[in-house]
């Protein structure tokens, strides 16, 4: 890489190093106040612009009826899976081996 091109490529990447540091502080500072004022409006609670319950007509959970449950009695048979066995790859390098071993 030439010189001068080098020089040019450092000098951009510090300088947006830097800018980036710079504005990341800038940021924070504009996020913390406007953090500030809405924690003080409470736009920070999360169901601030929810309805009651009762509007929006949901029920309780326990005011129906338990779903009953049915117990499978089968026995569970535990399976392997298991890679099929590659036969060509394994010829492959048994047949490597073989020939390493010949020399």
């Amino acid at each position: 890489m030439l010189r001068l091109p080098q020089i040019i490529r450092n000098f951009f990447l510090r300088f947006e190093g830097l800018f980036g540091v710079l504005f990341q502080s800038v940021s924070n500072f504009f996020g913390n106040i406007f953090g500030f004022f809405a924690q003080l409006f409470g736009f920070t609670n999360s169901g601030y612009f929810l309805e009651s319950d009762e509007v929006q007509g949901i029920k309780e959970a326990s005011a129906k009826q338990p779903i009953e449950k049915v117990q499978n009695n089968t026995a569970k048979i535990p399976t392997t899976n298991s890679r099929p066995p590659n036969a060509k790859l394994d010829d492959y390098y048994l047949n490597m081996a073989r020939d390493v071993k010949k020399k």
